[in-house]
């Protein structure tokens, strides 16, 4: 079995736990079910941020929920199958459990990193939107050590429901906006931050091959120069997206059950 796995995978914005998916379960076991038919191929699975909607580990405590997810990350790693998963801007304070009850490694920030031959720039997308004064002081803020040990000394009750409502507000608020039911459309190469980023960027750093995000819930695959593509992963809560990558081809998929 070891010698099948040869492809590394990348997925991004499940939102698990939103109070604005019409059936949260449904989502979570599609997830699982997508796992599931890839575990005999993954050598590796990138989750680019935002699989949870909220998340906040207490000393002693952490949300409640998703343990078909959490289950089948638990098997998979046990299985050999690396488990990364970087933080996004919904669940940001991941501390120790994941690393010690599944194996995963969690990153905190933007990642280059060799796989399989080919230079990658791996990140939410968030850490590189740099539009925003305000977005960038809320990350800074929540990112604070001080600031998340004040926020540990609020009782879960007040803290859980406070942020599920806000990310159930906030996301009304971008349907009202765009009038669609997603909130996120292509802006084009002279308006995408990512893709201004990514230009930017390889102007020092021509190696790169590839840079995968997610974050803007949005399929993109677009060529940046002979040698480099720059693609966004979709999300879990429309498209069932995802990207894998085996070495040779990288592309982009659908998870479809029905």
């Amino acid at each position: 079995m070891d010698s099948l796995r040869k492809k590394i995978f990348f997925a991004s914005d499940a939102h698990l736990g939103a109070r604005f998916h019409k059936d949260p379960l449904a989502v979570e076991k599609r997830l699982v079910r997508w796992l599931d038919s890839i575990k005999d191929e993954a050598m590796a699975i990138y989750f680019l941020g935002d699989m949870f909607d909220y998340w906040y580990e207490y000393k002693y405590v952490i949300p409640k929920g998703f343990v078909r997810f959490l289950g089948k990350l638990a098997e998979l790693s046990d299985n050999g199958v690396e488990i990364h998963i970087f933080i996004g801007n919904h669940d940001i304070w991941m501390f120790d459990y994941l690393p010690k009850e599944i194996g995963a490694v969690i990153h905190r920030d933007v990642l280059t990193i060799d796989l399989l031959g080919k230079r990658f720039f791996l990140g939410h997308g968030d850490e590189v939107d740099y539009r925003s004064k305000a977005f960038r002081f809320l990350r800074a803020l929540f990112r604070n050590k001080f600031c998340q040990w004040l926020y540990a000394g609020i009782h879960p009750r007040w803290t859980f429901g406070f942020a599920l409502g806000w990310s159930l507000s906030s996301r009304k608020s971008g349907l009202k906006k765009h009038k669609t039911r997603e909130a996120a459309e292509y802006l084009g190469e002279d308006h995408e931050y990512m893709v201004l980023f990514a230009k930017d960027y390889l102007k020092t750093h021509p190696d790169i091959n590839f840079f995968i995000f997610g974050h803007r819930h949005i399929m993109l695959d677009l060529m940046l120069s002979r040698t480099t593509r720059l693609l966004i992963a979709g999300d879990w809560m429309q498209y069932f997206s995802y990207i894998v990558w085996d070495g040779e081809t990288l592309y982009m998929e659908q998870f479809e059950t029905e």
